[in-house]
This record gives structure tokens, C-alpha cells and sequence, in this order.
């Protein structure tokens, strides 16, 4: 393989101990962001029985997070460009921090979803201003070394986030959710302030800012997070608040789109599109967010609830993914330092899907062991596209376009990431149903073995049960088929996203190979 050119001297500062901390102290705020996107989600029934919350209303403590959040991160490179990144990253960061405290004393659901929704939004400027801010700080001809840490923390963060919040939940109370942010948060934006300096506001911006812009950006990106979000669950457009909000967020989208590209001074720059390889990485980038969120979201289901396990073993069998991706990070970064990109990225495309294909192998059966070697891959597979794609998307841009471009890139992956929770949880009802009913064909009565089986544990229970062993095996019978059924459905999930997977190799082709990547960093 053909090495990478170095870079030009001025683009490679030198790394200095001021930047590593302020650095580390910026990744934590971002895992601290993202963290809190799944921490809730396996403490939800004890927020909602301490808040006396209703079914409907409990799913918006997540919902209304995730809507507020995905306005801000494109939002954040504007802001970044007018307040700098010092600036806006402390804000962020000071603001998550209050508006944590704030859901911790929260006495009831509605306030809340309104500090959820504050603390989506106000946190989301941290995500995308870390990975501006690192390039800033170390140049972008070492993209490949920060994104090892940039895509540990975004793929590390969804991964332990129900496992932590289950177990802060179980040894002290929900509060903790919450309340763990405190310390954090104010170290992170006490050494922040006091460190990094990276660049300058820009004053100027605040002339003939896009207000109209904004408002149709926040109309647009909160409709289609919230019918991604909300629709699996509603029956989509039978639903009609799915309808409407599709409506308000098609027209939304048209008019932001006209306004954006015809603003003098538009709230997000989408000339960045403009570089293939932005564009395509960024395309990468959503493909990732379909299988990082979407495994995150099948495995665990499937774990509760087929194998009835409880949240802290589930953690304790997802955490062989966190392993693999702590030990393949450096590799795929060394790697996509030394070698093509794109020939790290295609390994990572490769991996994933064979992760995805031997998860679609599963039984009823499964455990640790037979789950070991998917996961494995899986971890691995993660860091190889996530660094490359990092690499790839970003490190030929300047810093006029870096930072919508970081905005940019990480909504795509966030979408990614609803679109691909949203099917998937469409087609895992459909086809629990599916098979259900096929199956359902073949245990009829009047067939043979129904009947003999049903014999079977008809005699069975006759001396274990005192109601009537007759209707006990046939509830058997029920709750075998439901089962198979169910197993079979998130086998075809596992299939469809390795399928997405091998479809994304199809454009690796067309990216070009950046040409101010480090080859070989040297300490």
C-alpha cells in the first residue's frame, strides 16, 4: 500500500501538555454528552413509578433529549465560529451541567422533559466542538490519532451508558443518573476556561444572523427526530401526530433548504458538502449510526427478553464489545496512519458484517460464549470504521469549513442512528408477527406432532399442576412458538443491518485518499 503524504510543517503544532489536558478534558465532556443519551433507558420504569409518570409520558424523558440535542449539533458550528470554541464548549458544558441538577430534583414528569430537553440542548455543542476543537489544537494531519479517541468515546458511550445507569439506579437511587454529572461537569468546565484557546469569537456573525434559518433548521430536524423517534411505537402514519409532524417537518425541510442556500449569512454552511470526501465519509458516518445504536438497541432486547437476563448481566456481556473496541482503537488509528484509509475502512466494513451475520445465527440458546466471537468482531469492527470514516470526512478540510463540518457529520451519524432504531423496531414487530404466524401453521391442531407433543405435556403436568394440564400445554406451546418466533425476527434484524453494511462497500470506490494525514507520528 502507498503511504500518505506528510503534511506541511505549519499544519503539525507541537503537542504540548496544555493541549493533551485540555484535550482529555473535552473528550470527557463529550462521553458525558453522548453518555446521557442511553443512561436513562434502563431506568425508566424507576423514573417513571418516582415521578408517577404514564406509559406515554415516561418515553419522552429520552424523546425530548434526543429532539433538542439533534437541533444543536449543527447549530454548534456557527456558534462555534461566533462565540469560539472556549467559549461556546464552557457554556455547553456549564449549562449541561446545571440543567443535570435540575432533572435530579425534578418532581414531576413535566419538568422533567422540559430539563431533558435543556440539557439536550445546551449539552449538544460539546460533541461536535471536541473534534473541531482537537484538530485545531494538534493540526489535522494527526486526524487519525485524535479520531482513536473521538471514536472510543462515541462508540464507548452509547455501549456502557444502560449498563451504568442500571447499576447507579440499583445500588443508590435514579437521582444518580444525574447527579454523577455534578463533579464532572465542573472540572470539565472549570479546566476548559482555563486552558484551551484555540481561537477567537467572531463578533461580525451577529450581523444579519439567519434568525428564519434557525427556526425553520430547529422545525425541520425536531419534526424528523420525533417521527423517527416515535413512529415504530405509534404505528407511523396511522398515527396522526406521526402525520402531522412528517407534514410540518417535509415543509420545514423545503423552505430551510432554499433559505440556507440563498442566505448571505446562513446558520449552517452546507458548501462543505461540496468535497466528496466529506460527503461520503459523512454518508459512512450514518451508516455507522444504523449499527452502532441498532446492535446497542438489539442485543440487550434480546438478552431481557428471551433470555430473561437482568440489566447487570446484559452489562456484563455487552462489556466484551467495550474490550475489543479499547484494543482495536490504536490499531485502526496506527493503521490509518500508515496505510490508506479507505483500505481501513473497507476492513471495518467487512467486520461489522460478519458480526451482524453470525448474530443472525442466534438461538434461544444463546449466552456469553456463543455471543463472545460476534462481539469481538463487532468491537473491532466499530473502531475500523469509525476512525477511517473520521479520517477520511474531515482531515482535507480548513478550519473556515471545520467546524459545520464536525456539526454536520455528527448529526448524520445521530440520524443515522434514529433511522436505524426506527426500522429496526418496525421490522422486529413485523416479523415477530410473521413468524409467529408461519410457525403458528405448522403446530395447528390435527397435526401429528402438535398433537403428540401436547400429549406429552399434558401427561407431564398432570402431576405438577392442579388446574388443567390439557390448557397448561397448550400455554406451553403458545409460549414456545412466541418465542421462536421472536428469536427468529432479531436474527432477521441482524441480517438486515450486515446487509446495509455490505451495501455501504459499494461507494468506498469513489473516496479519494487524503493527502495531509501523518504517516507515521512520532511522540
Amino acid at each position: 500500500m502507498t503511504s500518505v503524504d506528510t503534511p506541511a510543517p505549519e499544519q503539525m503544532p507541537p503537542i504540548t501538555a496544555k493541549a493533551l489536558i485540555g484535550f482529555i478534558a473535552m473528550a470527557f465532556g463529550m462521553f458525558m454528552a453522548i453518555l446521557d443519551i442511553q443512561i436513562v433507558s434502563a431506568s425508566l420504569t424507576q423514573i417513571q413509578a418516582g415521578l408517577s409518570a404514564s406509559a406515554e409520558e415516561i418515553s419522552w424523558v429520552q424523546t425530548s433529549y434526543l429532539i433538542a440535542e439533534v437541533v444543536m449539533i449543527p447549530l454548534s458550528g456557527f456558534l462555534s465560529r461566533l462565540l469560539s470554541t472556549r467559549i461556546l464548549f464552557v457554556l455547553s458544558s456549564a449549562s449541561f451541567t446545571v440543567m443535570s441538577l435540575a432533572c435530579a430534583l425534578s418532581t414531576s414528569i413535566e419538568q422533567m422533559i422540559i430539563f431533558r430537553a435543556l440539557q439536550g440542548f445546551l449539552g449538544g455543542a460539546m460533541i461536535p466542538t471536541v473534534v473541531a476543537g482537537s484538530y485545531m489544537m494538534f493540526g489535522q494531519g494527526r486526524a487519525a490519532g485524535v479520531s482513536v479517541i473521538v471514536g472510543l468515546i462515541a462508540t464507548m458511550a452509547p455501549t456502557v451508558g444502560p449498563t451504568l445507569g442500571g447499576i447507579l439506579t440499583s445500588a443508590f437511587s435514579w437521582h444518580w443518573l444525574f447527579l454523577i454529572n455534578l463533579p464532572i461537569g465542573i472540572v470539565i468546565t472549570a479546566v476548559v476556561w482555563a486552558i484551551v484557546d484555540v481561537d477567537k469569537p467572531d463578533w461580525s456573525l451577529l450581523d444579519g444572523i439567519d434568525i428564519l434559518g434557525l427556526v425553520l433548521m430547529a422545525t425541520f430536524l425536531g419534526s424528523t427526530e420525533y417521527v423517527l423517534e416515535e413512529g415504530s411505537r405509534k404505528d407511523w402514519f396511522e398515527d396522526p401526530s406521526i402525520r402531522n409532524f412528517a407534514f410540518i417537518g417535509v415543509i420545514a425541510g423545503v423552505a430551510f433548504f432554499m433559505r440556507v442556500l440563498s442566505a448571505r449569512n446562513p446558520i449552517v454552511n452546507l458548501s462543505v458538502f461540496r468535497d466528496r470526501n466529506f460527503s461520503l465519509g459523512a454518508g459512512f458516518g450514518l451508516i455507522l449510526g444504523i449499527g452502532l445504536y441498532g446492535i446497542v438497541y438489539l442485543l440487550p432486547v434480546y438478552l431481557a427478553r428471551v433470555r430473561g437476563y437482568s440489566s447487570l448481566e446484559i452489562g456484563e456481556i455487552v462489556f466484551v464489545t467495550g474490550i475489543f473496541q479499547f484494543i482495536s482503537a490504536p490499531i485502526a488509528g496506527m493503521l490509518s496512519r500508515r496505510w490508506d484509509p479507505r483500505y481501513v475502512l473497507v476492513t471495518g466494513i467487512l467486520l461489522m458484517s460478519a458480526s451482524c451475520f453470525q448474530f443472525s445465527l442466534l438461538t434461544a440458546e444463546w449466552g456469553f460464549d456463543e455471543l463472545l466471537v460476534p462481539q469481538m468482531l463487532r468491537g473491532s469492527g466499530l473502531m475500523f470504521c469509525m476512525i477511517p470514516a473520521n479520517v477520511i470526512a474531515l482531515g482535507k478540510l480548513d478550519h473556515s469549513t471545520l467546524k459545520d463540518a464536525s456539526g454536520l457529520y455528527n448529526l448524520l451519524r445521530n440520524l443515522g442512528g434514529a433511522l436505524g432504531l426506527a426500522v429496526l423496531n418496525t421490522q422486529l414487530s413485523e416479523r415477530i408477527a410473521y413468524h409467529y404466524q408461519r410457525l403458528g401453521e405448522h403446530v395447528s391442531a390435527g397435526r401429528a406432532v402438535t398433537e403428540g407433543w401436547i400429549a406429552g405435556l399434558s401427561a407431564r403436568y398432570e402431576t405438577q399442576i392442579t388446574g388443567d394440564p390439557d390448557l397448561a400445554a397448550l400455554r406451553t406451546l403458545t409460549q414456545f412458538v412466541r418465542r421462536e418466533a421472536t428469536v427468529m425476527a432479531f436474527a432477521d434484524c441482524f441480517l438486515i443491518v450486515a446487509a446495509i453494511y455490505l451495501l455501504a462497500l459499494l461507494a468506498t470506490p469513489l473516496l479519494s485518499r487524503p493527502t495531509n494525514v501523518d504517516v507515521i507520528e512520532e511522540p
